[in-house]
This record gives C-alpha cells, sequence and structure tokens, in this order.
C-alpha cells in the first residue's frame, strides 16, 4: 500500500503529526516509523521524514475554528514542500 509522507499542523497547536495518507486520504503511520510521530517543531517533523529518506511531504493544515463558531467546517489546506 503508497502512503504519502504527511505532516499534520493544526492551528494554535504547538505540535505537529507526522505520518502517512493512504490513496483513501485516511492518515495513519508510516510503515518506516512504526507509528504516528508527535514533533515539536515543523523542522523536527521535516528532519525526521529526511532521516528516513524521504524527499517531500504533504504538509496539511487545519482550523477547528468554524467548527466551533457552528459554520461549516473549512477546507483542509495541502501543500507539498520539499525536504
Amino acid at each position: 500500500m503508497y502512503f504519502k509522507p504527511t505532516i499534520i499542523s493544526v492551528a494554535e497547536a504547538t505540535h505537529y503529526l507526522v505520518g502517512g495518507t493512504d490513496v483513501d486520504d485516511n492518515f495513519t503511520a508510516l510503515p518506516v516509523l512504526g507509528d504516528v510521530v508527535i514533533c515539536n517543531s515543523l523542522s523536527s517533523a521535516k528532519q525526521l521524514l529526511r532521516d528516513n529518506d524521504m524527499l517531500e511531504a504533504q504538509l496539511t493544515l487545519q482550523t477547528p475554528y468554524d467548527e466551533m463558531c457552528g459554520l461549516p467546517t473549512s477546507k483542509v489546506t495541502h501543500e507539498t514542500v520539499s525536504l
């Protein structure tokens, strides 16, 4: 199964989740990492993936604010970043 290396950032959070996204857009652990990893900075998340021979990752930015205000969920923003 193919997993796209993915870093998830949630607005106002002090950490980044590192894992993979499958073809159905489900976020899960990358097989090489064995589990979803929590990193304290974007640079350490990127370094973790570089250390595991990955050249790029999908950076996913999420915000819970629309839902908290009773508005429809806003679209998730995705950006491909070079490592």
